[in-house]
C-alpha cells in the first residue's frame, strides 16, 4: 500500500468498487492518482472472510447480478477467479415442508403481479411509494414486503416506484467461488491506495483542492468522491464551501439495511446443496436462508429492513440467535445442536458504510443523477447510488467510477 503524498493530480475518496473502477480507468493517463481509504482493507461493502477452515463467506455483496452485463465477469476471468453460473436458489430449491410448492407458486404469481402494477404505474411518470401498489387485503403482502427488505434494504413505503422501475435486472445471477469481496480486493491490489486514511474535509475554496484526513493533508486538482450516501448526508465528510445540493441528493438516496450471517452446519451431508429455506409465515420480519452454498457445511442467513436494523441494535450475535430460532421453527428443535455461529455483518453500525445499499425515497428518483453530477469541473461523484440502472450492485459502483474518471479526463481537455 502507498503512503500519503502531499500533492496529486487526482484524489479518489474510497477504495470500494467505485474507487477502484476510477483508478483503473485513469491508469495510463499520465496523471498522478491516489485512493484514500478509511478502512484497513480494500473493497468497501465487498468483503470476503474465511469464516472457518471449510467456509468462505461474503460478508457483503455475494452475487454478480445481471452477470451477462456485469463488468466484473470479464475481470474475474482475467484474474483467474472461477465463476459459478448455477441458478440461484431463491425460487425453486425450497427445502422442507414449511413453504409447499403450491404456496410458492401462488406467492410467485402475486409478487410478479405486484411488480407489473408498479411498472405500469411508473410508465405514467408520476412517483409514489411502492407500497401503494400492494393489493389491499392480499395475504402475501407481508412476504412481498419482506422481499423488498432484501432487495431495497427497506420496506415498500420508503421505495420510489420510478427508481424501482429504473433498475435493470437481466436475471443472470452468478457467484465467485473464492468470494466476490476477494475478487474486488484482487482487482485493487495493484492500485495506489492509502489505508486507514479517513477523509473529514474537502476544501474546494482555493485554486487547488485541500483534503484533510486522519493521516495528514494533501492537495489535488480533481477529486472523485465514492463514499456511501449516508456519509455525505450525515456530513461525515464535509465540503467547504458547503454543497447543500449534494447533501440533499444523498439524503434522498439513503442506504437501507441488509445483513448476513453464516452458521456452521454439522452432518451437512444430510442436507441438500444450494437449498433455500424460508417460511410462508406471512410476516415481513423474517430471514431467508441458503443451505450449503457451494456445498459448504454451513447455512447463510439474510435479513433486511427494519427487522435487520433492530437485530443490529440488539448487539453482536443477534442475527445468529434469530437464525437458529427460525431454522428450528422450520426444521425442528433437534437442528439447534447442529448449528454454530461463525460470522455476521452489521452494516448499519459500520461507521464507514452506515447501511448496505441505496434506495430512492418516493419523489427522489432524480437524486441519482443529481448526486452524480460534477461540481465546477473539479469535484466528481461515483458509487452504486449514482448508477442510473445498476444501483445497489458492485458492478454498478465499478462502472460509475469509470464514468467519473472519464469525466475527469474530459474536464482536463477543456480549455
Amino acid at each position: 500500500m502507498s503512503s500519503l503524498p502531499s500533492s496529486v493530480d487526482v484524489a479518489i475518496i474510497g477504495a470500494g468498487a467505485a474507487g477502484l473502477g476510477a483508478v483503473h480507468a485513469l491508469q495510463g493517463s499520465g496523471l498522478s492518482v491516489i485512493v484514500l481509504e478509511a478502512r484497513n482493507r480494500l473493497g468497501g461493502r465487498a468483503w470476503t472472510v474465511q469464516a472457518s477452515p471449510e467456509v468462505i463467506f461474503d460478508v457483503g455483496c455475494g452475487w454478480l447480478h445481471s452477470a451477462d452485463r456485469n463488468s466484473f465477469v470479464a475481470i474475474a476471468k482475467r484474474l483467474n477467479f472461477a465463476l459459478n453460473t448455477d441458478l440461484p436458489p431463491w425460487r425453486d430449491r425450497a427445502f422442507g415442508e414449511v413453504f409447499p410448492e403450491r404456496e410458492r407458486d401462488e406467492f410467485a404469481r402475486e409478487i410478479d403481479a405486484f411488480y407489473d402494477r408498479v411498472s405500469e404505474a411508473a410508465e405514467a411518470g408520476a412517483d409514489a411509494p411502492a407500497e401503494r401498489y400492494l393489493e389491499p387485503g392480499n395475504r402475501w403482502n407481508p412476504m412481498i414486503n419482506a422481499v423488498s427488505t432484501y432487495v431495497n434494504g427497506c420496506e415498500l413505503d420508503r421505495v420510489s416506484i420510478l427508481d424501482m422501475d429504473a433498475y435493470e435486472d437481466t436475471y443472470f445471477n452468478w457467484r465467485v467461488r473464492a468470494g466476490y469481496g476477494a475478487l474486488i480486493a484482487a482487482y485493487g491490489a495493484s492500485c495506489p491506495v492509502v489505508l486507514n486514511c479517513n477523509v473529514s474535509l474537502i476544501d474546494h475554496s482555493g485554486r487547488r483542492i485541500q483534503i484533510e484526513t486522519s493521516s495528514g493533508t494533501l492537495t489535488a486538482d480533481k477529486v472523485i468522491v465514492t463514499v456511501p450516501t449516508n456519509l455525505i448526508a450525515d456530513e461525515a465528510i464535509r465540503f467547504s464551501p458547503p454543497l447543500p445540493a449534494k447533501v440533499d441528493a444523498a439524503a434522498g438516496l439513503p442506504l437501507g439495511v441488509d445483513d448476513k450471517v453464516v452458521l456452521a452446519l454439522e452432518d451437512a451431508e444430510a442436507f441438500p446443496k444450494e437449498g433455500n429455506l424460508r417460511g410462508a409465515t406471512m410476516r415481513t420480519a423474517m430471514g431467508t436462508f441458503h443451505i450449503r452454498p457451494f456445498g459448504q457445511p454451513c447455512i447463510d442467513g439474510f435479513f433486511g429492513g427494519t427487522f435487520a436494523r433492530d437485530l443490529e441494535d440488539a448487539g453482536e450475535g443477534a442475527f445468529a440467535a434469530q437464525s437458529i430460532d427460525e431454522i428450528a421453527d422450520y426444521l425442528g428443535n433437534d437442528i439447534r445442536r447442529k448449528l454454530k455461529p461463525l460470522a455476521e455483518s452489521r452494516w448499519g453500525h459500520d461507521p464507514f458504510a452506515r447501511g448496505a445499499y441505496s434506495h430512492a425515497l418516493p419523489g427522489h428518483a432524480g437524486d441519482r443523477a443529481a448526486l452524480a453530477a460534477p461540481v465546477d469541473g473539479r469535484l466528481f461523484f461515483a458509487g452504486e447510488a449514482t448508477s442510473p440502472n445498476f444501483f445497489t450492485t458492485a458492478h454498478g459502483a465499478r462502472d460509475s467510477g469509470e464514468r467519473a474518471a472519464k469525466e475527469v479526463l474530459a474536464a482536463l481537455l477543456r480549455p
